[in-house]
């Protein structure tokens, strides 16, 4: 199915909503509550993070109201769920879901509800974080890198370079780092040859060195959001940058590039999970179920820029030249020898996270 005939399939549902017509074949409320046990669900997720019509279609198709929260860590998250709170889907991160899984804190996926599983891409199944998605499905998922004005910075240099160039004096004052610890003890290590899940006490060490330098000679900025404008504006030269932004900023300003360095990144997944506490897991597998959907995957994807889990939207976005053929951030690197994933090490996140606030202290 092409994008042509994709969006006039989305504009044909908006048009239904609008009128306030039920879609061929949707279920009315009391239908779902029939069905489910309720027609309403909670769902808790990061913000800015979904399509554009995604939420009111499956509303509207399976005749239920979808309560949206967001969390602006995955840290923020586990707190809720300590405390008690309740959701029917969640969409955390990879290392955070490995944390999920130890504490009992979700409930096996039943695999007979999600037919669509079968549309997963090959490069997110078998994640080691849960490599029979017994607890998860994948949602989006995407690298770290470094988005940077080809005007202003060679090429052959960024990729001689990789992570060095965030301490390459030629480029300071220039730079955007991103306010996460995890990440920027991530391209230290990575940068000296290290495993960004390393817990050796003098890998980290030296890695607190590299950035502490980085700091001291280079005059980085530390952003989060904000570095979308930023380097759609061209304010900056270079930038650490989740895959998923960098598409945007690359589809927005043509003269920003982006690199996954050589000596290896973070390759992330984000996906969706139902708590051990969850009111309506029946409504919950069928969201689920429903983002593994073409249309669903498809709106999601080209909407927000990152990486699509179903198979066909992926490769159409990453190979039609009206979608992201041309755009080099939006697809990850698949079984890249440097590249990790992270790992659930709550001492070691602790430890980081000190000295991530010694490092901007120092400045």
């Amino acid at each position: 199915m092409k994008k042509a005939l994709v969006l006039l399939l989305l504009a044909l549902s908006l048009c239904l909503v609008g009128c306030g017509a039920k879609p061929s074949g949707a279920q009315s409320e009391a239908e779902a509550i029939e069905k489910y046990g309720s027609a309403v669900l909670k769902v808790y997720m990061p913000g800015e993070y979904l399509g554009e019509n995604v939420i009111q279609n499956f509303e509207k198709q399976f005749g239920v109201k979808v309560i949206m929260e967001n969390f602006d860590s995955n840290e923020m998250m586990y707190t809720k769920l300590q405390a008690g709170d309740s959701y029917d889907v969640l969409i955390p991160s990879d290392y955070m879901i490995e944390r999920l899984i130890k504490g009992d804190y979700l409930q096996p996926l039943d695999h007979s509800l999600l037919p669509n599983l079968g549309n997963l891409a090959d490069a997110v199944r078998n994640m080691d974080y849960d490599p029979d998605n017994t607890w998860s499905v994948p949602y989006f998922w995407g690298s770290v890198g470094l988005v940077y004005n080809t005007e202003n910075v060679d090429p052959k240099v960024m990729e001689a370079e990789g992570w060095e160039i965030l301490r390459d004096t030629d480029y300071a004052g220039q730079i955007y780092i991103y306010d996460s610890e995890r990440d920027s003890f991530m391209m230290a290590f990575k940068a000296l040859g290290y495993s960004m899940n390393t817990d050796n006490s003098d890998e980290i060490q030296a890695a607190y060195e590299w950035l502490r330098e980085m700091n001291q000679t280079m005059d980085p900025i530390y952003v989060t959001d904000e570095v979308i404008d930023s380097m759609i504006g061209g304010y900056k030269d270079i930038a650490v940058v989740y895959s998923g932004d960098a598409t945007v900023i690359l589809d927005e300003n043509e003269d920003m590039g982006f690199f996954m360095p050589n000596e290896g990144t973070n390759i992330w997944c984000d996906a969706m999970v139902i708590p051990a506490n969850a009111e309506n897991p029946l409504l919950a597998h069928e969201f689920i179920n429903y983002f593994l959907t073409y249309e669903a995957a498809f709106d999601n994807s080209e909407t927000v820029g990152y990486a699509s889990p179903h198979a066909q939207v992926l490769e159409e976005m990453s190979t039609q030249e009206d979608l992201y053929a041309e755009n080099e951030a939006y697809l990850p690197r698949s079984n890249y020898k440097n590249d990790e994933m992270f790992h659930d090490n709550v001492v070691l996140q602790k430890e980081l996270s000190q000295l991530w606030i010694k490092v901007k202290a120092e400045k």
